[in-house]
């Protein structure tokens, strides 16, 4: 990835990694690989959709970009400028998060109104306590929550109303780019379609960029531009969303597609369920080559021998496999 023209991408993440030790026995440890080698990188304004099976590392590249985990390896750029462990206080404003659980991710003991003001404290962004105010309220009708809300706690709201407080919260210093960690995956599926639209609908409005992480293919093609597919910790298969959704190539995301239910009940019957042999290998005990190859039918020597990497078969269309 070129970084020539530093305005062309907001966010770039190059070769990331992140490992976390594990302890086996006295006084000794080896390496857990939630990430390894991943590579991407967000224009402004773009949605880049994050899709994979429940700890294929999604949440910790997320987490890892924004040095809530400090990278075991590889370089984040943030509108051409590295982000280090030294310098991450600069980009807190640019860069927020909207957690999974909005349950457990907001203080029960704060108020609406502190929860989504903390933010403007910290940063220092007002000179009076009724400006402070007026921008919480701005926020709150930004996400569709009402005035009377303010005085409330966290316990007194529904799913979707606290994570309408996340990401209000997030909201409030202007932030250019969003990691959105499974922002609907403990909503119900009605509340789920409100808070996928508000995120658009913040998009056009403010231009915020966003990561969004999820395992719903549904969900994601909704919402992303362009859609990246994640197996034990690395990237297999990077594309435009409707072309990942129309023409996929990997084995893994043909298998992840093939699940998602189609409402036709003449397609769903004619449509192939592809289902994976084998367990999910552990990632403290991966095997050789390429990770995904103990599940693959293609599979072959080669893929035992060598890792493949991401290769772009058109169209920006990358995939790593070398059978398919």
């Amino acid at each position: 990835m070129s970084t020539e023209n530093k305005s062309e991408y907001l966010v770039e993440v190059r070769n990331l990694k992140e490992y976390f030790p594990v302890r086996t026995g006295f006084m000794k440890t080896i390496p857990l690989k939630a990430v390894d080698d991943v590579s991407f990188a967000i224009r402004p304004g773009e949605t880049l959709g994050l899709v994979g099976e429940s700890g294929c590392g999604k949440t910790t590249v997320g987490r890892t970009l924004l040095h809530l985990y400090k990278p075991t390896g590889g370089e984040i750029y943030f509108e051409g400028k590295q982000v280090t462990e030294k310098n991450i206080g600069e980009f807190r404003k640019d860069m927020q998060m909207v957690f999974q659980d909005p349950y457990s991710s907001l203080d029960p003991r704060m108020t609406v109104e502190d929860i989504i003001g903390e933010p403007l404290d910290v940063h220092k962004m007002y000179s009076t306590k009724e400006e402070r105010r007026e921008k919480v309220m701005e926020l709150m009708n930004l996400v569709g929550l009402n005035a009377e809300h303010a005085t409330r706690y966290v316990h007194e709201f529904s799913g979707g109303q606290r994570q309408r407080i996340g990401i209000a919260r997030a909201l409030a210093v202007n932030p250019k780019f969003i990691v959105c960690d499974e922002p609907v995956s403990a909503l119900d599926v009605s509340i789920q379609a409100q808070v996928i639209n508000m995120f658009e609908e913040l998009q056009e409005k403010l231009g915020v960029a966003y990561l969004f992480i999820a395992h719903d293919l549904l969900v994601v093609h909704h919402i992303s531009d362009r859609i990246a597919v994640m197996y034990l910790g690395r990237m297999v298969e990077m594309a435009d969303a409707d072309e990942l959704n129309e023409h996929p190539i990997h084995p893994y995301t043909l298998s992840l597609l093939s699940a998602v239910p189609v409402p036709d009940p003449k397609t769903a019957k004619a449509s192939q369920r592809i289902i994976l042999e084998g367990d999910v290998p552990s990632p403290l005990n991966m095997p050789s080559g390429c990770a995904f190859r103990t599940r693959c039918r293609y599979a072959t020597e080669k893929c035992a021998k060598e890792c493949p990497a991401l290769t772009d078969r058109g169209n920006g269309h990358m995939v790593a496999c070398w059978n398919r």
